[in-house]
């Protein structure tokens, strides 16, 4: 991914320990860059007077001013993901717009779930206002996935279907398949709704990739997906289908 398409980040935090896990978070995602770091909101001010970030890691209890009170001070904001050891904070972090709240000590799993949500924004955003001769120009949407201690990037119009198990999804791509560990319903909420629909409580298809369909069944790569009893009705909608149980 060229420089000018990753996402810059800010680090902001007064615990040297907990700027060293995002540093190392961040350098381990490929979309992302660290243009810095900084110890305190008054540092991060003067930071930002000369540098352009798409997104800040901001921790909320600060000496001298709260990450909260820092956020209100900008007139035109990055995006935020709130990083705190305080869960009392969640509903003040969340009415300011932010994307996500993480609870220190921070995992990568977590992280990149946070970082996934910015990168849904961003990416669907540039993909959906593309002037059709610029359209192939922009990068296909896509999100990361932890997989046999690897992050594997998944380009959205790879997807054939989703199986969830348990704590667990199977992705299927056209290229191989991919297990994680993730909620379906989770994932259902990143996709976008025009290009994905579930269609059972353990499956969600990609809707270009369905070959035929019946009343109970969808067909994609020779693999036959059921239809849920109280998925039919949205399904063959979108579908357009009018076939009957």
């Amino acid at each position: 991914m060229p420089d000018s398409r990753k996402i810059k980040c800010l680090v902001i935090d007064d615990e040297l320990p907990a700027r060293e896990i995002l540093k190392k978070h961040i350098t381990d995602v490929e979309a992302l860059e660290l243009s810095g770091t900084c110890s305190n909101a008054v540092e991060a001010i003067s930071f930002l007077k000369d540098n352009r970030v798409d997104l800040l890691f901001l921790d909320i209890q600060m000496p001298h001013l709260l990450g909260t009170n820092f956020l209100r001070t900008l007139k035109n904001p990055p995006k935020v993901i709130f990083t705190t050891a305080y869960r009392k904070y969640a509903v003040e972090g969340f009415e300011l717009d932010a994307v996500d709240f993480l609870l220190k000590p921070i995992s990568f799993e977590r992280f990149l779930k946070a970082v996934n949500k910015v990168l849904q924004v961003n990416l669907l955003a540039n993909y959906d206002v593309a002037a059709p001769d610029n359209h192939s120009e922009s990068a296909p949407p896509f999100l990361y996935f932890r997989s046999n201690r690897k992050m594997v990037k998944v380009l959205f119009n790879e997807i054939l279907y989703i199986e969830g198990l348990n704590d667990y999804i199977k992705i299927i791509t056209t290229n191989k398949p991919i297990i994680t560990k993730h909620l379906l319903a989770s994932l259902e909420q990143m996709l976008p709704p025009k290009e994905f629909v579930r269609i059972h409580k353990s499956f969600i298809v990609a809707i270009n990739k369905i070959e035929s369909f019946n009343a109970d069944s969808v067909d994609i790569a020779r693999h036959e997906i059921p239809i849920g009893r109280s998925y039919k009705v949205n399904v063959n909608k979108i579908l357009g289908s009018s076939a009957a149980s």
